[in-house]
C-alpha cells in the first residue's frame, strides 16, 4: 500500500483492554487508508469500538501493535509532545455534543485554535468569519452558544475543528443530538467543507440515511475494518 497517497492510515492496529483476568480485544489487527476530499462513514453497533478505531486515529490513545501514518509520517515512535503537535496541526475533531466554550462568542471560539497555533488576532478573525460564512451562520458571528440552536451550535464546531486546516477531520455521531432535517442541512454543510478543502472525513454515525451518502462505509467485525457494500435499489 502506497502510503504516500493517503493522509491517513492504519496499519495492523491492535488495541487490547484489561477486565479484571481477562483481556478484551476490541481491535485486532484492523487497516484502513483515507485519501484527501474522501469521506468515510464507520457504522457499528455501541460496544465495537468505533470511539477507540477514532482514538487512535486521532494519536489521542496509542495502539498496543501496528501503526498509525498521518500524512505518510508514522506516529509511533513520536513523543506525546510530538503527538500533540501532529493531533494541532493535522487533525481535527467533532464530537456529539458541541463543547463550545460558553463564554464566548461564536466567532472567538473559532478563532481561539488559530491564536494557539500562533496566529494573530486579526488573521484568526477573518478565517473564524470565512468559516463561519461558508458555513452559512455568518450573521451569528457574534452570539454566544447558549443564543444558537442546536443545529448552528455544531456548525460552529465544524468550522472550529477545521479552522488550522487539517488533513484529516474525525467526527463522532456529529449529527446524533439533532433532529432529522436539522442533521441533514449539518452533514450537507460538512461534506462541502470537505469537499472545499480536500481534507480527509472520518465519521462515526447510527444514521443510515446519512451514512449512504458518503464515498465509503466501514464497520467493524470481530477487531477488524470492513468495507460495507451499497445496498442495491
Amino acid at each position: 500500500m502506497n502510503s504516500a497517497a493517503y493522509v491517513l492510515q492504519l496499519d495492523n492496529v491492535e488495541r487490547h483492554y484489561q477486565q479484571g483476568e481477562n483481556i478484551l480485544s476490541v481491535l485486532g489487527g484492523a487497516n484502513l487508508a483515507l485519501r484527501p476530499g474522501e469521506t468515510v462513514a464507520l457504522v457499528a453497533p455501541s460496544g465495537a469500538g468505533k470511539s477507540t478505531l477514532l482514538h487512535i486515529a486521532g494519536l489521542l490513545e496509542r495502539p498496543d501493535g501496528g501503526e498509525v501514518y498521518v500524512n505518510g509520517r508514522a506516529s509511533g515512535s513520536l513523543s506525546d509532545e510530538q503527538r500533540t503537535a501532529m493531533r494541532r496541526s493535522d487533525i481535527g475533531f467533532v464530537y456529539q455534543f458541541h463543547h463550545l466554550l460558553p463564554e464566548f462568542t461564536a466567532l472567538e471560539n473559532i478563532m481561539m485554535p488559530q491564536m494557539i497555533a500562533g496566529l494573530s488576532h486579526e488573521e484568526a478573525a477573518v478565517r473564524a468569519r470565512q468559516l463561519l460564512d461558508y458555513m452559512r451562520i455568518g450573521a451569528r458571528a457574534d452570539h454566544r452558544p447558549s443564543e444558537l440552536s442546536g443545529g448552528e451550535q455544531q456548525r460552529v464546531a465544524i468550522a472550529r475543528s477545521v479552522a488550522n486546516a487539517p488533513l484529516v477531520l474525525m467526527a463522532d455521531e456529529p449529527t446524533g443530538n439533532l433532529d432529522p432535517a436539522t442533521a441533514g442541512y449539518v452533514f450537507e454543510a460538512l461534506e462541502a467543507l470537505v469537499r472545499q478543502s480536500g481534507l480527509a472525513a472520518l465519521i462515526a454515525t447510527h444514521n443510515h440515511e446519512i451514512a449512504s451518502l458518503m464515498d465509503r462505509r466501514i464497520t467493524l467485525q470481530d477487531g477488524q475494518v470492513v468495507e460495507m457494500v451499497a445496498e442495491q435499489a
